[in-house]
């Protein structure tokens, strides 16, 4: 039986391979898969943001190699990044918290 970080680190890989796979290389994400997967799979992050140019700024931050593709390593370093995003904005909730509540 997987535990919850393996099933994580499964959903990860299959949902990258879900969008990588509707067009030119199947193992790359191009501009348009990535827009796709952001829109579909992190919905809450973009409605938060004004920025027009958001897909081409991640884009661009993410393809290291300049191939205008995001591979799945480079997917993983967008992931990792807003997972640390979240936990910082969790953690600072929390101590928030216990700040309330020490008064």
């Amino acid at each position: 039986m997987p535990t919850q970080l393996e099933n994580a680190m499964d959903t990860l890989i299959k949902i990258f391979h879900h969008y990588s796979g509707k067009e030119g290389d199947k193992y790359k994400l191009n501009k348009g898969e990535l827009k796709q997967l952001l829109t579909s799979e992190l919905t809450d992050f973009l409605s938060c943001q004004k920025d027009p140019q958001l897909v081409d700024k991640i884009m661009t931050d993410l393809d290291t190699n300049k191939d205008n593709e995001v591979d799945f390593n480079e997917f993983v370093i967008l992931v990792a990044a807003l997972s640390v995003a979240c936990n910082d904005f969790f953690e600072e909730q929390l101590k928030q918290k216990e700040i309330g509540n020490d008064k």
